[in-house]
């Protein structure tokens, strides 16, 4: 049993504070309290960071559960902010009110919604801002008296900077511009998309592209750094419809710019479909942050997040696990100067996980070259680990045929670095045979691969990739019956077995699922020696059926690796049992010396067995227990600068017990790499 642990087990030195965090506690930011950690409680914790790191408020001039006298009634304030020169922290002199909620809480709720926060607002004299928010929502209130002293509570888009500069709020500054804190961009995207989705009328997928045209647009005006920000909308636009337009035709006139600039993904005549006060809305709550400068795992989470919650399990698109990704990208290595492909993208998770993968394994390197960590690196030294994360960018390479889905990609891959060129994610029929790829298409893609556009002539011709990571579209309610695509590939041909082998004949299959196809698909895209992760469905490698593959596969490539994955993986929506295999194609030497021997060379096969995948088959997350049926926890640090009463800074260190989630794919990649070692893999 571990030990329990007491909210007042806090150990103090000179200039470091250590704080132990009990699990299912959260420290809060402001008075540093030990709360329960709910939804209300971390909806509340962003907001506190917000106020602080973004708005600049001091903590000591913020109150959190501060009694209000409200009637006969003394209920509690969620967070209250006094003005600077406040000696006497009092109901009547508190400026702004902040309610926050859990996401359940709708916002005209009659005991807990926006009146609530009103007359809170009204037994406070001098309170002249508030705000209401369940993470999903914000309202942001002024409380003004008119001509003849009626109180009236107009909406704005946000609660003014402690400096209290308004016009900052309806069109900030470029140097202005903020990066968010935590989970607050997180909460924005959610905030933004659940708009659009509950006053537009649309489905998840069609707002959330809506949602993505508008980010393009944002990232399109930050970039444009000589001009003045033309991304916003002010607090009279967003009250009359006159303004709403104003600002439509604004955002519009960036989106052409969009177009111009992603002409592959958005069509000439492609417009945002949201109405003007919809897109006014989203406007505002994205109009005060940088998303070019937030940090990349900041933005990369409230992407992926977004992307997970919307762009799920449809026409055979089962989106892999981040856990999984990281497991097979790892596996496979992928190193600088390679090209690596997914040819069945989706929203680009395996682009982004290889990317970042080979940036971070650079940077480890360029660090011990220099016996220094980043953050102390000359200017020049940074210069030049930018221009080969840009190189690496520029080797990351995705197909997919859903134009949407190719959209979802791009911004992802810029989400987590700007120097990605979006030229790389191309919309194709993987399947198709390359000879019927658009005259476009090939030349922008010879252009990338820095080829000739007219070698790109038939399945033969197209081996250009080093790393192949991809989780390809299966099953028997997508299948693949045209005879154009499935005579490309021997897979598509009638196999029979004689005298215990299998035999190609001459005769095509009437139908195919496309993850058969994709195999060989995959080969023909690889060069000699190139190597590939894959997620197949465990048919092909138990079925006696579909012997026949096992043994092409077997004859083309080296398959180092079989990981058996639990059926829960991409649970709650497909409980397809698959597996992840780890092949490297062979070279024409090596194919002709074992056709010349008359059998194959001999090499062992890691394999191994995941059981958990840190959630179950409802998709909720299930957690480490020992022999008892103890949950495991496990002690996090969490470092911070704080300055102290006397005006010196001090380091705290938080130990935050947290569960141990109970996923194995973390540990496959370790003893792989052992296992790769002793059998002399260089790679």
């Amino acid at each position: 049993m571990s030990k329990k642990l007491k909210s007042n087990d806090v150990i103090t030195t000179k200039s470091i504070k250590t704080i132990i965090i009990p699990e299912g506690k959260i420290q809060d930011y402001i008075d540093g309290k030990l709360r329960k950690d709910t939804p209300e409680e971390y909806v509340r914790q962003n907001i506190e960071k917000r106020l602080v790191n973004e708005h600049k408020y001091k903590k000591e001039l913020i109150r959190v559960e501060f009694s209000l006298k409200v009637g006969n009634n003394k209920p509690r304030a969620d967070i209250v902010i006094f003005p600077d020169d406040c000696e006497n922290f009092v109901q009547e002199n508190v400026k702004i009110i902040v309610e926050c909620k859990k996401e359940k809480i709708d916002p005209h709720d009659r005991k807990e919604g926006i009146e609530q926060l009103k007359s809170y607002m009204s037994v406070c004299l001098n309170c002249e801002w508030g705000m209401w928010t369940n993470g999903l929502t914000k309202i942001v209130l002024r409380k003004v008296a008119d001509e003849k002293g009626k109180v009236q509570f107009v909406e704005y888009i946000d609660l003014p900077t402690a400096d209290g500069k308004l016009e900052n709020v309806d069109r900030p500054k470029r140097e202005d511009l903020k990066e968010p804190v935590e989970d607050n961009l997180l909460m924005v995207f959610k905030t933004c998309h659940n708009h659009i989705y509950s006053t537009e009328g649309m489905q998840k997928q069609p707002a959330f592209f809506e949602f993505l045209k508008v980010i393009f647009c944002k990232i399109e005006d930050e970039k444009n750094s000589f001009e003045p920000l033309e991304f916003y909308v002010t607090s009279n636009e967003l009250k009359s419809p006159d303004g709403q337009l104003t600002a439509k035709k604004r955002i519009s006139k960036i989106f052409e710019k969009v177009k111009k600039k992603y002409s592959q993904i958005f069509e000439e005549n492609d417009e945002i479909k949201l109405s003007p006060r919809t897109l006014s809305y989203v406007v505002s709550e994205l109009q005060k942050y940088s998303v070019i400068t937030t940090q990349i795992d900041v933005k990369g989470k409230a992407y992926e997040e977004l992307v997970g919650a919307n762009l799920r399990g449809d026409r055979g698109e089962f989106f892999t696990p981040r856990n999984v990704m990281s497991m097979a990208v790892k596996m496979i290595n992928p190193r600088k100067g390679e090209k690596v492909l997914d040819s069945s993208c989706g929203t680009g998770g395996f682009l982004v996980t290889a990317m970042m993968y080979i940036i971070n394994q650079f940077q480890l390197d360029a660090e011990n070259k220099l016996g220094r960590p980043m953050s102390k690196w000359s200017y020049e030294e940074k210069r030049t680990f930018d221009e080969n994360a840009s190189e690496i960018a520029n080797n990351i390479f995705g197909f997919d045929i859903n134009p949407d889905l190719v959209k979802s990609s791009i911004m992802n891959l810029l989400m987590n670095n700007e120097h990605a060129k979006n030229e790389n994610v191309f919309r194709l029929n993987s399947l198709l045979p390359p000879h019927e790829w658009s005259d476009e298409l090939k030349t922008n893609l010879a252009k990338a691969l820095g080829i000739k556009k007219e070698s790109i002539r038939n399945s033969k011709s197209i081996a250009w990739f080093d790393v192949i990571v991809t989780n390809p579209p299966f099953g028997s309610k997508i299948p693949i019956k045209d005879t154009q695509i499935l005579s490309q590939f021997e897979l598509g041909y009638i196999w029979e077995k004689v005298n215990g082998k299998w035999v190609k004949t001459n005769r095509l299959q009437t139908s195919v699922p496309p993850e058969q196809l994709f195999i060989e698909r995959c080969l023909q895209l690889l060069k000699p020696g190139g190597r590939m992760a894959i997620v197949i469905p465990d048919s092909i490698l138990g079925s006696p059926g579909l012997g026949y593959i096992r043994q092409w596969l077997i004859e083309h490539a080296k398959v180092f690796a079989s990981i058996d994955l639990p059926a829960d993986t991409f649970q709650p929506r497909n409980g397809t049992q698959t597996s992840v295999l780890i092949v490297q194609k062979k070279t024409e030497e090596e194919l002709i010396e074992e056709a010349t021997k008359g059998y194959m060379n001999d090499y062992d096969i890691f394999m191994s067995i995941v059981d958990f995948v840190g959630h179950d088959k409802r998709g909720n997350f299930i957690y480490k227990t020992d022999e008892n049926g103890n949950l495991v926890l496990e002690n996090v640090e969490i470092k911070d600068i704080i300055v102290d009463n006397n005006g010196e800074e001090v380091e705290v260190i938080k130990t935050k017990q947290k569960k141990v989630l109970n996923d194995q794919t973390v540990y496959v990649p370790v003893v792989f790499e052992e296992w790769k070692r002793k059998e002399g893999l260089p790679w």
